[in-house]
């Protein structure tokens, strides 16, 4: 469990007492809220993929879109996963790599189901280069989002699948990925933060289809 869910669950638990002297019908809905605020910041072991060039989720939730934009010149593939209060809101990181750049921008709190959600509203942006490859994400607030927490600085090495930070309530994360990444996930699909593959690296994939092959 995230120690957030502890904080909270006490802050709860205090108010159930105060309330029970009062009446002891008031102390169920401080009890009950105590019990959600466990159950949220829950954080379940997941079993991480190896091998080269896999990118991992870095979020649970759903697949919600899947295009291509143009930065700087060059051609990337963004994944877009949105994360309802249901879903276990602890990030991970998506590669083995260094990050190389943190930027916190202030925004909107608006639906993080819009796709002008990824530009328009508060975000942190991580950029992680490791195992052959450059690949960003955002964490991104959402309508009950108003906490990002992330933990690493820039400098730090990370591995693939390591909690990073979480975002409190429902939110989204964008991952930017490089054209050479072959996509395993679709629009629709669920994903669990760190074992579920968003894409490999597409020398490495080839190289895989090709030692499966002899």
């Amino acid at each position: 469990m995230v120690r957030d869910g502890l904080y909270y669950g006490l802050g709860a638990a205090v108010a159930a007492v105060l309330l029970g002297f009062v009446n002891p019908w008031l102390a169920l809905p401080p009890v009950l809220l105590g019990a959600f605020f466990l159950w949220f910041f829950r954080d379940p072991e997941r079993v991480i993929p190896n091998g080269p060039g896999v990118v991992v989720s870095p979020a649970d939730g759903k697949v919600t879109s899947i295009g291509e934009f143009v930065n700087a010149g060059q051609k990337k593939q963004r994944i877009s996963i949105f994360l309802n209060v249901f879903n276990v809101h602890v990030n991970r990181a998506p590669i083995e790599g260094t990050i190389t750049s943190l930027f916190y921008q202030k925004g909107k709190f608006g639906n993080a189901m819009s796709s002008g959600s990824s530009d328009a509203n508060e975000q942190n942006i991580v950029t992680m280069n490791g195992d052959g490859q450059s690949v960003v994400f955002k964490q991104i607030a959402g309508l009950l989002a108003r906490r990002i927490v992330f933990n690493p600085r820039t400098g730090d090495t990370l591995a693939r699948g390591q909690r990073v930070g979480l975002i409190k309530f429902g939110s989204r994360v964008d991952v930017v990925l490089d054209q050479r990444v072959e996509l395993r996930v679709k629009v629709g699909d669920r994903v669990a933060g760190g074992s579920s593959i968003l894409g490999v690296l597409r020398a490495s994939a080839d190289t895989g289809r090709a030692e499966s092959a002899r």
